[in-house]
């Protein structure tokens, strides 16, 4: 009876194991395709007061990466079509010779963005930090409303930290490397999931 017992415990928690994998596989599913269908369907972005670049890497020689290239040109070209104010985000790496958001500043300086109307926020290291320290930006300004300018496939998530932030969000996405497809997806989708954990089920994920 003893043994009976115990193989019908070990079915049961080999049951619910499985129903646990297969519910994490279709999340994971869920959530990847929904990734890629939200960045297929950004929406058009309408009136702003500014814009946040959100930031990436700087390569060793202090030139913008090509992904962080790619958000720099599409940043410059809305902001000639609608001057405002661009707030740069993005700290100093351990394998970058200097922030960021200095970097793309000085970028966007040189090609015509006045200094007025480009800052630099150097103090954050993620996504989460970037939209706070922007929003705060914005608001010592009286501004409630931002063109978020990042690669496409990272806009969504943005937007929502935005709104959750208090900014009335825009979207613009830009390109980036696809060689690296699958992992800027794989990445997204990750972060989605740990971004609803925070917002919804207040876990303390770093």
């Amino acid at each position: 009876m003893a043994t009976k017992n115990k193989r019908t415990r070990r079915r049961i928690i080999l049951r619910a194991l499985t129903a646990l994998l297969l519910a994490c596989v279709i999340g994971l599913g869920g959530t990847f395709s929904m990734v890629c269908w939200r960045e297929s369907n950004l929406p058009a972005p309408g009136g702003y007061d500014a814009m946040i670049v959100l930031g990436s890497r700087v390569n060793m020689d202090g030139t913008p990466s090509i992904n962080l290239g790619y958000r720099l040109e599409a940043a410059l070209n809305a902001w000639r079509e609608r001057p405002c104010l661009i707030i740069c985000c993005g700290a100093q790496g351990s394998d970058e010779p200097a922030p960021e958001g200095d970097v793309m500043r000085a970028w966007l300086i040189e090609r015509g963005v006045p200094e007025e109307q480009a800052l630099s926020e150097t103090a954050s290291f993620n996504t989460a930090q970037s939209i706070r320290n922007a929003a705060e930006m914005l608001n010592q300004r009286g501004m409630d409303s931002a063109l978020m300018v990042t690669s496409a496939y990272h806009v969504p998530r943005t937007m929502a930290m935005a709104e959750d932030a208090g900014v009335e969000a825009h979207a613009l996405g830009c390109e980036y490397t696809t060689e690296h497809w699958l992992r800027h997806h794989a990445r997204e989708t990750l972060s989605w999931i740990k971004y609803w954990a925070q917002k919804y089920l207040h876990l303390p994920i770093a």
